[in-house]
C-alpha cells in the first residue's frame, strides 16, 4: 500500500521519529548540509528506485511533508461529525459457502463517491463489525490471560515469528541516508517468495485456491517495499487478511481474544522491529491524524483491555511507574511506552492528540471514540483506501 497523505491537528509539530542520536528535521539538514543538532555533515541518497514487480509512486515524497493545517472551523466540524457518529458495533462475520469464487483482488476506490459507496456496503459494515468484535473480545483482559488458541491461530503466530527471525538474518545495509534502509527490500523479496507456502500452513485443503485472493492482503500488511514505508493502511490490510480467514471459518469467534493477544501482539512486535531496524518511513507526515506515526488498531484494542480497570485511568499514561510495570500486559500502555522511546521532547508536543485523550475520564469513552475515529480517519480517507483491494471475500458492491 502506498503512502498516505498527512492529516492531523494544526498544533501537531513535524517531529522526526527515530532512535538515532541526531533527530533534527531533515528539511533543515537538507537546506544547510549539516545536522542541526550535532553540526556534523550529512549525506543524502537519491530517491528510492523502483522495485522489480512493484509500481513506483508517481513522485518520491521525503519523510515529514508539510502538514495540512485545517482551519479551526473545519477542524471543529470534523470533530463534531465524529462525535455525533454512531459507535461501530461488533458483528458476526458472514461465512462463505460453496461454490467458491476466489479471484485476484483489485483496487476500486478513486474518489469520495467511491468511499461513500464502500462504507454503505455490507462488506464495509461487516469488516468494521469484525474490528469492533476483536476489540470487545479483549475487553478487561490482559495480554497474558489464558485464551482459546486454535491450530490456525498457532500457525499464524508461527508465521509472524518466522518473519521476526528474518529481520535478524537480514541486517540493515550500510548507507548514508538515515531513513529507508534498502535491506528491507531483501526482507520483502523473501516474503514474496515464501508467502504461498506460508498461507498453505494455515489453509485447509479445500481452501487452497483462496491463495490468489488472500496473499495480496498478506503481502501488503508489512509496508511498501518501493517506498520503504508503513502506515495505518498496511495495518488495515493485516486486519483484512484476518477477516478473510474469518469469512472462510478458519478462525472463529472463540479465537478472537487470541487474535488480539497472541496474533496482533506478535504482529506489533514484528512491525516495531521492522520500523527500527530498517528505518521505515511513516506512510504520511504524522500517521493519519496524529495518534501515532504508524499504528491505530492497537490503541483500539488496548483501550478495550483497560475498560473498567480498578486503578488505571486514561491519565495514567503519564505515570512512568505504571508504564514500566504494565506495558507488557496492556497494548495501549505499550504503544505509549514505544512512542516515548523513539520520540524526543515533551509528550504533549510530539503526541498532542494522545495527550488530549488522556484527559477523557473513562476508557470506555476512549474506546468508543477510537472506533468512530478509525472509521472516519482511516476507512473514509481516499489517500488510504484508494489502495485497498476488493475480490470475492471483500466484495465491491
Amino acid at each position: 500500500m502506498a503512502s498516505e497523505e498527512p492529516h492531523h491537528s494544526p498544533k501537531s509539530p513535524p517531529t522526526p521519529t527515530s532512535n538515532d542520536a541526531c533527530t533534527a528535521s531533515r528539511a533543515d539538514e537538507h537546506s544547510h548540509g549539516t545536522c542541526a543538532k550535532c553540526g556534523g555533515p550529512t549525506a543524502y541518497s537519491s530517491a528510492p528506485q523502483g522495485f522489480p514487480g512493484i509500481s513506483p509512486p508517481p513522485s518520491y515524497r521525503p519523510i515529514r511533508a508539510p502538514a495540512i493545517n485545517l482551519s479551526p472551523e473545519s477542524l471543529r466540524s470534523q470533530q463534531k461529525a465524529i462525535m455525533l457518529a454512531p459507535v461501530p458495533q461488533p458483528q458476526k462475520v458472514v461465512l462463505i459457502s460453496p461454490p467458491y469464487d476466489f479471484k485476484v483482488p483489485t483496487k476500486r476506490i478513486n474518489s469520495p463517491e467511491d468511499i461513500k459507496r464502500f462504507l454503505s456496503s455490507d462488506s464495509a459494515g461487516n469488516f468494521l463489525g469484525f474490528v469492533a468484535a476483536l476489540s470487545e473480545s479483549t475487553r478487561g483482559r490482559k495480554i497474558s490471560d489464558t485464551c482459546h488458541q486454535s491450530a490456525a491461530v498457532n500457525s499464524i503466530v508461527t508465521i509472524l515469528e518466522t518473519l521476526i527471525r528474518w529481520v535478524d538474518e537480514i541486517p540493515p545495509a550500510p548507507q548514508s541516508s538515515r531513513y529507508g534502509n534498502i535491506a528491507y527490500r531483501t526482507w520483502q523479496e523473501r516474503l514474496l517468495e515464501q508467502s504461498e507456502s506460508m498461507m498453505l500452513t494455515v489453509l485447509p485443503s479445500d481452501f487452497k485456491s483462496s491463495t490468489i485472493e488472500i496473499i495480496p492482503y498478506f503481502m501488503d500488511s508489512f509496508g511498501n517495499s518501493s517506498r520503504i514505508d508503513y502506515g495505518t493502511g498496511h495495518e488495515t490490510n493485516f486486519a483484512a487478511w484476518l477477516y478473510c480467514l474469518a469469512r472462510m471459518g478458519i478462525v472463529r469467534e472463540e479465537d478472537y481474544q487470541a487474535l488480539v493477544s497472541r496474533v496482533f501482539v506478535t504482529y506489533l512486535e514484528l512491525m516495531r522491529k521492522l520500523q527500527l531496524v530498517y528505518c521505515l518511513e511513516p506512510a504520511g507526515s504524522h500517521g493519519v491524524w496524529g495518534l501515532d506515526d504508524y499504528h491505530f488498531l492497537p490503541f483500539i484494542f488496548g483501550s478495550a483491555q483497560l475498560i473498567d480497570h480498578k486503578y488505571m485511568k486514561p491519565k495514567s499514561i503519564h505515570n512512568e511507574d505504571i508504564l514500566e510495570n504494565f506495558s507488557n500486559e496492556y497494548m495501549y500502555l505499550s504503544c505509549i511506552t514505544f512512542i516515548k522511546k523513539v520520540k524526543k521532547g515533551l509528550f504533549a508536543e510530539h503526541s498532542p492528540l494522545l495527550d488530549d485523550i488522556s484527559g477523557v475520564p473513562h476508557w470506555k469513552k476512549v474506546n468508543s471514540g477510537l472506533l468512530k475515529m478509525y472509521k472516519a480517519e482511516v476507512l473514509e480517507k481516499v489517500p488510504i483506501m484508494q489502495h485497498f483491494l476488493f475480490g470475492w471475500l471483500i466484495n465491491w458492491e
